[in-house]
């Protein structure tokens, strides 16, 4: 996978990693992926609802350990 931009957000409690994923987003062109690095478990629905909701594509969702890491396309 071709990562164009990584954002690491350990520590934040909602809404800051999606607020964080979604300033980053615009500034990549269509396509392109963003990886957010995430501590916070209610992010995993979050950015469901954020791809939902922005028609941003949510390519990939893992847990690992206590880390939840997010890959979304920019529409």
């Amino acid at each position: 996978m071709d990562i164009s931009k990584e954002l690491d957000t350990r520590g934040l409690n909602c809404p800051l990693p999606i607020l964080k994923a979604k300033k980053a987003l615009g500034e990549l062109n269509s396509g392109q992926l963003l990886k957010v690095v995430a501590t916070d478990a209610g992010s995993v629905r979050d950015f469901q609802a954020f791809a939902k909701q922005t028609g941003n594509e949510l390519v990939e969702q893992q847990t690992l350990g206590v880390e939840f890491i997010h890959i979304l396309r920019r529409r």
